[in-house]
C-alpha cells in the first residue's frame, strides 16, 4: 500500500473514533453504499513477489446538497481486524442503549 494510501486509511479510521454528535447536531455525510472486496497484491514496481491479502472498500456518500462523492480505501489485513473490532465495540455499546 502506497504511503499516502496509509494516511487516508489513518484518516479514515480516526474518523470512526470520534466521540459522539450531540443531539440535535447536524450530521454533514449520510452514508448510501459499502462496496467491499478482498484482493491479493502478487507484485509492483519495487517488489516481484508480495503475496500480500488485502480489503478494498468504496463508500459511496451524499453530502447535504445532495452531491454522491465514492470514497475508497485499502486495509491489510491486520488493519481489516482493527477495523471490524471497532465496528463489534460500536454494535455492542448500541445494544445497551
Amino acid at each position: 500500500m502506497a504511503a499516502d494510501c496509509q494516511s487516508l486509511l489513518e484518516l479514515t479510521m480516526e474518523g470512526l473514533c470520534q466521540p459522539p454528535q450531540e443531539v440535535g447536531s447536524e450530521v454533514t455525510n449520510q452514508l448510501l453504499d459499502l462496496q467491499w472486496k478482498m484482493g491479493m497484491a502478487v507484485s509492483s514496481d519495487s517488489c516481484k513477489s508480495l503475496k500480500s491479502p488485502y480489503v478494498a472498500v468504496t463508500l459511496k456518500v451524499a453530502d447535504q446538497s445532495g452531491q454522491i462523492t465514492n470514497k475508497s480505501f485499502e486495509m491489510t489485513i491486520p488493519q481489516f481486524q482493527y477495523f471490524f473490532k471497532q465496528f463489534k465495540e460500536m454494535a455492542a455499546v448500541i445494544e445497551t442503549v
